[in-house]
């Protein structure tokens, strides 16, 4: 099929034409310095496509005028104060994005709420666009300011969620227009009218906001301990292990099933190949927890590997885990992921092994470790994955507390507070792992570091975010406006990345590149951003002109299709 890119006028029928599910989410937007962004509808077309794929969007949006920043609009914004917000039966009525500031980032005015959700996002026609900060009039469309000056500058995080199924998603523009508008003397005498000078003046940045907290956030140091559920039923089917009867190849082996280890493997590697890669500043350990036999004293945790600026080293530490988790679950006291007398079959009978979840005493024993080898004055983290809750074994000890655990982890005495991250996975308890969440020197049931994986094969997209926390931030693009849109407008526009692990480059990849991924489903959420700035060295010669474009997100389901997206004219 050959089709021309429109951004409002995909129907229903075109959508389905060869395609599989599509959707669609876009918005006019434009500025000047006399004159507005507008948006004639904001992400018209959110669309649902035969119950398989929906895509919904929700913005901060900031502007910054005289070193000022106020917040623009945003959705949703329950009091249409222009921060996001969602009412909530709290004390103050409502969780807002400035609610979730970074202390320790003086450029923080918050973050877009993580508790948003398929469920809880409201329409876009509910959305309310505030006032223009520049003349006071109302705004009645997305970003409608009418007095840009030189030096002023702009920010819109969007975040977006794949309710359904995977897809692939594209960032596209279309429709730019410029004017010279009205022709005011200063411009005239150093400006030949053109048709506009303003798109190419703007200097414009497209990025991953991984925190989505609308700031470019830039490498930080850390040590970092990845706390790890090696209990049974992460490998033996008897006890849920296996997730699929889809083949996998796995540190060079192939297998005829697919278990939870398996995608622990690949994820955690891919964390540490992806930090190596990008030449961070971290050291990197693994601890392990499951519990214990009918014989023991003692649970079965322990350091799997110690922290280490070797990330080749932390590599191989992680790989072959099926044998390594075996080795910890079958024997007797003390049972190690070396001591080679597991059997990794999932298939074998699993009856005899350590039961039990020992996940505060994991918590405890990376806590240790970051106490004995982390760096001074290094922040700190810990990622405790796990797919079950603490219960205790057959032999003699009671497993601690994992909320008690993550709380001494957090806290300041006995240093070093650690940011305590959590993957539940599957059936794993929800509660317990979410009360556990939370920043340094911080209370825990904290969404910003709490991650729900119903489906355990989105465990290597879930790293793949967390990965990002500790490097700069990706820049998909920075160039002037009018560079950035020509890069948006052209083809099906510019292909984003479902996972940051994978080496994909936007601009000169194809889009069905192996390195690209789709974004998982089931309501993950993922931030782009998109900054600009009319420098102050600017002058006359863009008084009075104008910009338009659109803006628009493009997906289509991952299953049946390839990445290429719709043919183009």
């Amino acid at each position: 099929m050959t089709e021309k890119k429109q951004l409002h006028n995909l129907t229903r029928r075109k959508m389905l034409a060869g395609l599989g599910a599509v959707g669609v989410a876009s918005a006019g937007a434009g500025l000047g310095t006399s004159a507005f962004f507008s948006d004639r509808e904001s992400f018209a077309d959110n669309s649902l496509v035969a119950g398989e794929l929906d895509l919904l969007v929700d913005w901060q949006q900031t502007y910054t005028a005289n070193d000022e920043t106020v917040f623009l609009n945003a959705h949703p914004d329950h009091d249409a104060d222009g921060e996001q917000s969602i009412a909530a039966d709290n004390d103050d009525g409502q969780i807002r994005y400035s609610d979730f500031l970074d202390e320790d980032d003086p450029d923080s005015n918050g973050e877009n709420l993580p508790v948003l959700n398929c469920e809880n996002i409201p329409p876009i026609d509910a959305a309310a666009f505030g006032t223009d900060p520049t003349t006071g009039d109302v705004q009645e469309t997305l970003v409608q300011l009418g007095d840009v000056k030189p030096g002023d500058e702009g920010e819109i995080t969007f975040s977006l969620h794949l309710c359904d199924n995977p897809g692939y998603i594209w960032m596209q523009a279309d429709n730019v227009t410029e004017s010279e508008g009205v022709d005011t003397d200063p411009e005239l005498a150093v400006d030949t009218p053109d048709g506009g000078d303003l798109a190419s003046a703007i200097q414009a940045k497209l990025w991953y906001d991984a925190d989505c907290d609308n700031v470019h956030d830039e490498e930080e140091p850390a040590d970092i301990m990845l706390t790890l559920d090696f209990s049974g039923s992460m490998l033996y089917r008897q006890y849920g292990g296996v997730i699929s009867e889809d083949s996998i190849q796995v540190n060079g082996s192939n297998y005829d099933e697919t278990t939870k280890i398996d995608l622990v493997e690949l994820a955690t590697r891919e964390f540490v190949q992806y930090l190596d890669a990008q030449n961070a500043d971290v050291q990197v350990g693994v601890a392990y927890f499951d519990g214990e036999g009918s014989d023991d004293t003692e649970p079965r945790t322990g350091i799997l590997q110690g922290l280490s600026s070797d990330l080749s080293v932390v590599d191989g530490a992680l790989s072959g885990l099926r044998q390594k988790l075996a080795n910890v679950v079958t024997g007797s006291e003390p049972s190690t992921p070396s001591d080679g007398d597991g059997d990794p079959d999932p298939d074998s009978n699993a009856s005899g092994i350590a039961t039990g979840t020992y996940i505060g005493e994991g918590v405890d024993d990376a806590q240790d470790e970051l106490a004995a080898n982390g760096r001074a004055g290094i922040d700190a983290s810990n990622i405790v994955l796990s797919d079950g809750e603490s219960f205790n074994g057959t032999g003699s000890t009671q497993f601690s507390s994992p909320q008690d655990a993550a709380t001494d982890a957090r806290g300041a005495s006995p240093s070093p507070a650690t940011d305590l991250y959590t993957v539940s996975v599957g059936s794993a308890n929800d509660s317990v792992l979410q009360e556990m969440a939370g920043a340094a020197v911080g209370p825990g049931d904290n969404p910003l570091f709490f991650f729900d994986v119903d489906d355990p094969v989105a465990i290597p997209t879930v790293f793949g975010v967390l990965a990002s926390q500790f490097v700069a931030e990706k820049v998909i693009m920075e160039d002037t406006l009018d560079n950035v849109l020509a890069a948006m407008a052209a083809g099906n526009g510019i292909p984003l990345d479902g996972n940051v692990l994978t080496v994909y480059d936007e601009l000169s990849d194809p889009p069905t590149d192996e390195d690209r991924d789709a974004f998982e489903g089931n309501g993950l959420m993922y931030c782009v951003a998109l900054s600009w700035e009319l420098p102050f060295e600017v002058g006359n010669e863009v008084q009075g002109d104008t910009l338009g474009f659109d803006l628009g997100f493009y997906t289509e389901q991952e299953r049946n299709n390839d990445g290429s997206g719709p043919a183009t004219a």
